[in-house]
C-alpha cells in the first residue's frame, strides 16, 4: 500500500513539474529570448546622441513622432545627451531627460521631452539615438529637471 501511495504521489508531482512548465513556456515572459533582434535595452539609448531636425523650425515641416529613421539625418545637428528614460508608474516609456547646453558638464541644462516629440533613431547595431522637432534653444528654454525636481 506504501509503494502505490509513494508511486501516487511521485505521478501527481510530476504532472504539476510538467504543468508548470507548460505554463512557463506559453509565458510572454519566456517569448523574450525568441525576439532578441527585436529588442532594445535601455542602456543602448542612454548616453546616446539627441539631433534636432529642423534646427530654424522655420522649414514648416510637418512633426510625426511615429516617423522611423534608418540612420541619421544628413542636415540633423546635435544638441544634447540622452541622460535618462522616462517612465509612468504603470511602466510605459512616456518621455526622456535631455542634457543640453553647458560645456564639459558646466552649466548644462536637463529637460524632459515627451515621446510624442522625438524619434528613436538606430545609429548601429548596438547604439540609438533620438531625433526631436526641437531646436537647441528651445529644448533650453524648457523647465529644469535636475535631481530636486524628482524629489
Amino acid at each position: 500500500m506504501k509503494t502505490i501511495a509513494a508511486t501516487s504521489i511521485a505521478l501527481l508531482l510530476m504532472t504539476g513539474a510538467a504543468s508548470a512548465q507548460d505554463t512557463m513556456a506559453d509565458s510572454a515572459s519566456s517569448k523574450i529570448a525568441g525576439m532578441q533582434g527585436d529588442l532594445i535595452r535601455s542602456r543602448d539609448i542612454t548616453g546616446g546622441n539627441i539631433y534636432t531636425s529642423n534646427e530654424a523650425r522655420d522649414e514648416g515641416a510637418a512633426w510625426d513622432s511615429s516617423t522611423v529613421y534608418d540612420g541619421v539625418g544628413e542636415g540633423w545637428n546635435e544638441i544634447g545627451e540622452i541622460e535618462d528614460l522616462i517612465l509612468s508608474r504603470d511602466g510605459k516609456l512616456i518621455g526622456i531627460v535631455a542634457e543640453v547646453g553647458g560645456f564639459l558638464d558646466i552649466a548644462d541644462k536637463h529637460v524632459a521631452i515627451s515621446v510624442e516629440d522625438v524619434s528613436l533613431v538606430a545609429v548601429d547595431d548596438k547604439t540609438y539615438a533620438y531625433v526631436t522637432r526641437f531646436n537647441e534653444e528651445e529644448l533650453e528654454a524648457m523647465e529644469d529637471v535636475d535631481e530636486g525636481f524628482w524629489d
